[in-house]
């Protein structure tokens, strides 16, 4: 029984005494992305060309209301095949629509594409300089403060954001 408790006491220790010697520290990412212009340029082209894009579907999608609208106006004047043309068409419109969402919006979509185009070489400068300034400064572990990781709370000593920030020429 004591020496069990001995071994558990010496575990305790070396447990201790291991996790003293990890460095880690902490940044923030959203602080360095509104900190760096290119990124807040990226994202506001990003922006404008959704919105472009959420029109042209929002047209194309009104246009398919509005033909169902004027269909179910004058579908008691309208022979069957009419009525089937008509039906045709505004399927047509409303699959055209979908489409276009899917083509611009959907998981591979040239929103996607256009994001990981314009924001992966600023990601990757930014991944570089922390892994530069954890080298440098002997970190085993840097976590993002502004990530759902459950953190509570870190001590501004170990936020390394701004010596990042420096690192990627913007001095804050």
């Amino acid at each position: 029984m004591i020496r069990k408790a001995i071994i558990c006491l010496i575990c305790a220790i070396c447990g201790l005494t291991s996790a003293y010697a990890q460095k880690f520290a902490l940044v923030d990412m959203d602080y360095i992305f509104k900190n760096i212009p290119a990124y807040e340029r990226a994202n506001e082209q990003l922006s404008q060309v959704s919105k472009k894009w959420q029109a042209e579907i929002d047209a194309l999608t009104t246009e398919a209301q509005n033909m169902y609208k004027n269909y179910q106006n004058e579908v008691v004047f309208l022979s069957a095949e009419q009525k089937k043309a008509r039906q045709d068409a505004i399927m047509e419109k409303e699959k055209s629509a979908s489409d276009l969402k899917r083509k611009y919006f959907g998981p591979e979509g040239e929103l996607f594409k256009k994001r990981t185009a314009l924001m992966s070489p600023i990601q990757d400068e930014i991944y570089n300089a922390i892994k530069d300034v954890s080298e440098q400064r002997g970190y085993q572990l840097i976590l993002d403060r502004a990530s759902d990781t459950g953190i509570i709370f870190g001590s501004p000593k170990i936020d390394i954001s701004d010596e990042v920030l420096r690192k990627l020429g913007y001095s804050y």
